[in-house]
């Protein structure tokens, strides 16, 4: 007879046995070490970070990685149904910044839950959501939030937001790009002719215009960590969306990790540093996780694409199958090559009304009314 299911919570990554992190949340998932570097990044101002443990009896079988956080409205509503939230607002004044529970994390690019073999994925959900449910009354959360997961959740969320008044909406896709083989010239090949022609042309007038030196370096320090925080503060700041803050703690944390490469550009003849790419080599995968351009350059240049070829060729060598680069920016990615991940988040507030309201909004939100530049690909590369 299978032992009750029950959930706990964690305040810290180190309270779960590592090798339950191991085994639930594997490589390419951001597992132990990604939340360990987390809590230790001085991100307490932004996100409040928990663990849900779910057991089996005495045995510990399950986690799902916690956030909370005070989420401006601004962020997660898309601009064309901002007016009318922002009048709900001055009925309700808790939805301008609402103090949110989420199943995910802040800076990982699809939200992950993790089971051992041979447990009830469904009635470990269902458990799941009734603690997190308990959890955000006692803590007095507006809002529980599964955020950001996979199509290969969808069947087991949409069973559960039947039986627990869940709603689900769109949001912003992934990014990735597949390698075929173990060349640039097959990866080349496998886009389309007008990306490939777009892309091969950039690099060409950029070569013409720039001589560069790459390097790839794990553990960055002093001069070198400063300059890849500055310029990381340039890209933030030039950036639509936004949702964490990162400063040099996290950078710091990020660069002692094993398997944290930095891909760095150097203009050649002045050795100053033009952009970086932080990757995690994760086996078959590369996750492109965080990047930083100088934008005074000439738009010639076009560093982006520059850096783009770097990783491509390090991933290629380092025998990667694809390179996982994350939401926003769309453009200048689906020109590099890369294809939409779909994702869905699902929410429930506690407000009946506000839930009610939400849901209806939920219902009209799509790729094309999240971002301009991904509209341009919402009809040919929606599933």
């Amino acid at each position: 007879m299978t032992a009750p299911l029950a959930v706990t919570f964690a305040d810290s990554q180190a309270d779960i046995p590592p090798e339950l992190w191991d085994a639930c949340l594997p490589p390419p998932l951001e597992g132990r070490w990604w939340y360990e570097a987390l809590e230790g990044s001085n991100l307490s101002d932004q996100f409040t970070f928990r663990y849900a443990l779910v057991r089996e009896g005495d045995r510990p079988v399950g986690i799902a990685p916690l956030f909370v956080m005070d989420v401006p409205i601004d962020i997660v509503v898309p601009p064309v149904l901002l007016p009318v939230v922002r009048i709900l607002g001055r009925i309700f004044p808790s939805l301008v910044a609402q103090r949110t529970l989420f199943v995910g994390s802040p800076c990982a690019d699809e939200g992950s839950v993790g089971f051992l073999p041979g447990v009830d994925r469904r009635a470990a959900l269902l458990q799941l959501e009734r603690a997190l449910d308990r959890e955000a009354r006692r803590l007095r959360l507006q809002m529980l939030v599964w955020k950001d997961f996979p199509q290969s959740m969808t069947a087991d969320l949409d069973w559960l937001a039947a039986r627990t008044g869940l709603f689900s909406m769109v949001t912003y896709p992934g990014t990735v790009a597949d390698l075929p083989g173990p060349t640039k010239e097959a990866f080349f090949a496998s886009m389309k002719a007008t990306r490939r022609h777009h892309l091969r042309k950039k690099l060409r007038i950029s070569a013409g215009a720039l001589a560069v030196d790459t390097a790839v370096i794990q553990h960055p320090a002093g001069p070198v960590l400063d300059a890849i925080c500055r310029l990381f503060q340039n890209t933030y700041e030039h950036a639509t969306t936004r949702f964490e803050r990162l400063g040099r703690p996290f950078f710091e944390r990020m660069a002692a990790l094993p398997h944290a490469y930095f891909i760095i550009l150097r203009e050649a003849a002045s050795k100053d540093m033009l952009a970086f790419m932080l990757c995690f080599d994760m086996g078959d995968r590369i996750i492109n996780k965080y990047i930083g351009l100088d934008y005074t350059r000439p738009k010639e240049w076009s560093l982006y694409f520059r850096l783009w070829e770097a990783v491509l060729d390090w991933s290629l060598a380092r025998g990667a199958t694809s390179i996982q680069s994350g939401q926003t920016g769309y453009i200048p990615k689906m020109d590099m090559g890369h294809r939409l991940v779909p994702l869905a988040t699902y929410c429930r507030h506690r407000n009946p009304v506000i839930q009610r309201i939400y849901a209806m909004v939920a219902k009209r939100i799509s790729w094309k009314t999240l971002d301009a530049g991904l509209a341009r690909y919402a009809d040919i590369e929606a599933p």
